[in-house]
């Protein structure tokens, strides 16, 4: 009966030595093998700590991020992946170009109206007539009164009156 205790105790012990003893991976070998799967993006960067890899950087989209997390789930010793990283904003669409939306016989009503100022400039600047130019402030008066009288409708007065 003391030989079966002291063979179970015997066993017990062993077996939790044996799992203590359990070969554990260190971060440093985690973020070699990290490192190497996030070399695949070079806008993306990968830190282990105690375990725990840290994701950062930005990817083309959510496709490619999710994957590049499942690859450093599946390294052993990994406990968790901690994304910090963002998606890449889409590459901002080509400027549409559309005909002016501004009659060129009132563009040219506005600048025969300001002919007599020539630092006055009359431009179409999105659409809509716009007035640049440096002025003084008499002149800005004048300039407002003769495009006013031509009843345009709304316009940009962007002169800078000095």
């Amino acid at each position: 009966m003391k030989k079966t205790i002291a063979m179970a105790a015997l066993a017990v012990a062993v077996s939790f030595g044996a799992i203590s003893c359990k070969k554990k991976v260190s971060d440093a070998d985690l973020q070699t093998q990290a490192t190497t799967i996030v070399t695949s993006n070079p806008n993306a960067s990968v830190e282990v700590k105690d375990g725990v890899a840290h994701l950062s950087g930005t990817f083309a989209d959510q496709q490619s991020k999710d994957a590049m997390i499942a690859q450093l789930k599946a390294i052993s010793g990994v406990k968790d992946v901690m994304d910090m990283s963002t998606i890449a904003a889409p590459a901002p669409a080509a400027p549409v170009e559309t005909a002016s939306a501004v009659d060129p016989a009132v563009q040219k009503k506005v600048q025969d109206a300001v002919k007599d100022f020539p630092s006055v400039k009359v431009e179409v600047v999105n659409g809509q007539l716009t007035l640049t130019g440096n002025v003084s402030a008499l002149q800005a008066r004048k300039i407002k009164e003769s495009v006013d009288a031509l009843k345009i409708g709304k316009y940009n007065n962007n002169l800078i009156v000095k």
